[in-house]
């Protein structure tokens, strides 16, 4: 059985990046604390650096750069997975709850829960008490 990653094939296509020249480097997202840097594919939360895996890096760049829009668990297998919806979408549970635990007590409510459809991000919401 052979395994097929579309997104790492992608990745190591476009390498090593072609050098643009020196000049500043702008992360797709900084709100709520977050930092998203797709370039240097680093992201930060409240100043501190994440130590995200491949794919809760890929969901946390793919919410935050849609900020308040619903995500069903499908479009974000299609999306972030660039997997055909089929079986089981409890995947994207599992890697929100790993990415929340990351994001830490004050920002881990930025992820919210959707009852019956999915997840959005939300930069504006309050850690509960």
């Amino acid at each position: 059985m052979s395994l097929y990653y579309p997104r790492v094939s992608r990745i190591h296509s476009t390498w090593p990046p072609a050098d643009d020249g020196p000049g500043p480097v702008r992360p797709t997202a900084a709100v709520s604390g977050i930092v998203v840097d797709p370039v240097r594919r680093t992201a930060a939360a409240g100043g501190r650096l994440l130590k995200l895996t491949f794919m809760e890096f890929e969901l946390l760049a793919h919410l935050v750069a849609h900020p308040l829009r619903v995500h069903s668990r499908r479009q974000l297998l299609a999306s972030v997975w660039d997997q055909e919806p089929f079986g089981d979408t409890r995947t994207i549970d599992v890697h929100v709850a790993r990415l929340r635990r990351k994001l830490g007590p004050e920002l881990r409510d930025t992820i919210a829960t959707v009852r019956q459809v999915g997840y959005c991000y939300d930069p504006g919401a309050r850690p509960r008490p």
